[in-house]
């Protein structure tokens, strides 16, 4: 492996990084935000991003070996092991959206206004297409499909930001209060498409592949 090829690798890796501690700080502030204010869209929006920030941390982990030239049977491992773990970690977040919205259109309770909830959205809409530049830049540069994967997983989280901002737009401007919670629902969908798409992935990572392809033959 070349001195660039890492000097790349490493940058990637720097973008998970980074990616992570943002990743984070949104956690904190939408979930502290969601759960003072009643909204189900902020609360899923944290929820997922909570999601977001482990695949960050399992993404670094990766890198870190291919860095460290780990075999490539070590690095196929970690490979299944971060989509088996995101698989696992989206089936559950859609199970607390649905659980979340649907019991605030079954009470009808109105989401109250959250400055700080609003304003890590807005935050949100600049920093997530920086950060999946980022990563598929690197991505690309590395021949990684999992770090340009992780890009189109960033640009989600960019769609679920307009949704609920939207959502809080039309519960505070409007008075609809069944926005807030259906905001919420919208998520889901691609919640369960990434759940679906990151467990079959795993689950076609083989640890030896020259096995596979002996015992086809």
């Amino acid at each position: 492996m070349s001195s660039e090829h890492i000097t790349r690798i490493r940058k990637g890796r720097t973008v998970e990084v980074v990616s992570l501690i943002y990743n984070i700080i949104e956690v904190v502030v939408s979930l502290t935000a969601g759960f003072a204010t009643g909204s189900s869209a902020l609360v899923s929006w944290g929820v997922d991003s909570i999601v977001e920030a482990n695949s960050a941390a399992f993404m670094i982990w990766r890198l870190r070996g291919e860095e460290q030239g780990k075999s490539e049977r070590e690095l196929r491992k970690r490979k299944k092991i971060t989509l088996s773990v995101l698989s696992g970690a989206f089936t559950v977040a859609v199970a607390f959206i649905l659980y979340e919205a649907i019991s605030k259109l079954i009470s009808q309770d109105t989401a109250s206004m959250s400055w700080w909830g609003i304003g890590i959205l807005l935050v949100s809409l600049v920093v997530n297409p920086l950060l999946a530049w980022g990563k598929y830049y690197y991505g690309k540069k590395t021949d990684s499909p999992t770090l340009k994967y992780d890009a189109i997983d960033t640009m989600i989280c960019e769609y679920q930001t307009i949704v609920v901002l939207i959502g809080i737009g039309l519960v505070q401007w409007q008075g609809w209060w069944w926005a807030d919670p259906i905001a919420a629902l919208l998520i889901v969908p691609y919640v369960a498409w990434e759940a679906y798409e990151s467990g079959r992935d795993a689950y076609h990572v083989e640890l030896d592949p020259d096995d596979r392809e002996e015992a086809d033959a």
